[in-house]
């Protein structure tokens, strides 16, 4: 069974369905959502309620906050613990970096993209991109 960090964003609708039906294939997955050092994860709107609206020196300032640095730490950890990486679409640019991170360092990724996108070169890069989670499933064995 694989270590897989589920890199999507907290808009993704087909998220909890992806994380529950990996554990229940038995894979380990982290769960950006409900991190293990407690909490509901993290909001740059924790930080700042007005960080929306930051200057690009405020979103700077804010890189280095006790609440991101914490958070970044434990998704850096995740991302070293994990072998495999399922980018769920659609997400932005945090789980494309996490998604290229993981390829960069020689380790497995699939893209599942559950509802047709513009298609993207680049995920080429990857080791298989699907459209349903059975078939995900079937390229994580």
């Amino acid at each position: 069974m694989a270590k897989i960090y589920v890199a999507s964003s907290w808009r993704n609708k087909y998220y909890p369905e992806v994380v529950s039906r990996l554990r229940a294939e038995g894979h380990e997955v982290y769960d950006f959502r409900n991190p293990p050092h407690g909490g509901a994860g993290f909001h740059w709107t924790d930080v700042d309620e007005n960080a929306p609206d930051w200057t690009f020196p405020e979103y700077a300032a804010g890189l280095h906050h006790p609440l991101a640095e914490r958070q970044f730490a434990a998704d850096m950890e995740a991302l070293e613990w994990a072998d495999t990486c399922v980018l769920v679409l659609p997400s932005g640019r945090s789980a494309h970096t996490e998604a290229g991170w993981m390829a960069g360092a020689g380790r497995r990724v699939v893209a599942y993209i559950p509802e047709m996108v513009e298609p993207e070169l680049m995920y080429k890069l990857f080791d298989a991109v699907v459209g349903s989670l059975d078939d995900l499933v079937g390229a994580l064995r």
